[in-house]
């Protein structure tokens, strides 16, 4: 009874975290917007965005172990993606424009979240959106602005890395931005029950996330890449690289507590 009134007052709070997120977005936002001057408008929005995303992890009790130097404005960021939690981990630290399938407009309320805190949407198999969203990105690198992408273009359970798309490399190749690789890795009970994958559904996910004591993670914002004179494919290989070899490194250790988490329950 004890921890169903927990689950019950967390989720609560989560509730009312959306509304105020909605709020902002719908009437805050655009106040700010025809109000402010452009860079000014852009400072306010990105610490609103980082604040509310704060109290997202917060609510949610994550325990983040951060390592590595965060970037100068206007680098593109790319992490292995286990989860829509990803996104907490990453965007509490730094403001930024996420890359993410468009599927997620059809979310409700979580799309127009994102659309209103400039989600840069790629809708695949449509070369001409493709392009659109190549422009977009390098416009906003050019802006000095971070942009955080998953190569993987899909979650997995975190032990491995996927193959990355190059494509997404190609705006900070052409605005010569600095690539900062950023391993993520979940461990605990959450190593077993965070990752989104297969036929997951947001709400459910959520409660399975409340229900947790504790969210552990770790993110590692990992040396920054030299792409001079090389291909997109080759410094996406090399950031998969170094993301991969981090995953795996700490494995082993991941396992163990995996396998201590279940003991317990």
């Amino acid at each position: 009874m004890k921890a169903q009134l927990r689950l019950l007052f967390r989720l609560g709070l989560i509730v009312l975290l959306f509304i105020v997120g909605l709020v902002l977005a719908a009437g805050v936002f655009p106040i700010i917007t025809f109000t402010c001057s452009k860079q000014y408008a852009k400072h306010l929005r990105d610490a609103i965005k980082m604040h509310w995303l704060q109290w997202f992890s917060v609510l949610l009790n994550l325990r983040i172990t951060r390592q590595g130097e965060l970037p100068e404005p206007g680098a593109l960021l790319v992490c292995n993606h286990i989860s829509w939690l990803d996104i907490i981990v990453v965007g509490r630290y730094l403001p930024g424009y996420f890359v993410a399938k468009s599927d997620i407009l059809s979310w409700p309320v979580i799309g127009f979240l994102a659309k209103q805190a400039g989600t840069i949407f790629i809708r695949r198999g449509d070369k001409k959106h493709i392009h659109a969203t190549t422009e977009q990105m390098v416009w906003l690198l050019k802006q000095h602005s971070n942009i955080v992408v998953f190569p993987e273009g899909t979650t997995t359970v975190g032990e491995n890395v996927l193959h990355f798309h190059a494509s997404l490399f190609q705006p900070a190749m052409l605005t010569r931005a600095v690539i900062q690789p950023v391993a993520l890795s979940y461990q605990g009970q959450a190593k077993l029950h965070a990752p989104f994958v297969g036929d997951d559904e947001f709400v459910p996910h959520l409660l399975k996330m409340l229900s947790l004591e504790t969210i552990e993670v770790v993110v590692n914002f990992m040396p920054t890449l030299n792409a001079v004179g090389k291909t997109r494919t080759a410094i996406s290989d090399e950031a998969r690289t170094m993301i991969r070899a981090e995953i795996v490194a700490s494995a082993p250790d991941f396992q163990e507590q995996a396998c201590q988490s279940m003991r317990r329950v």
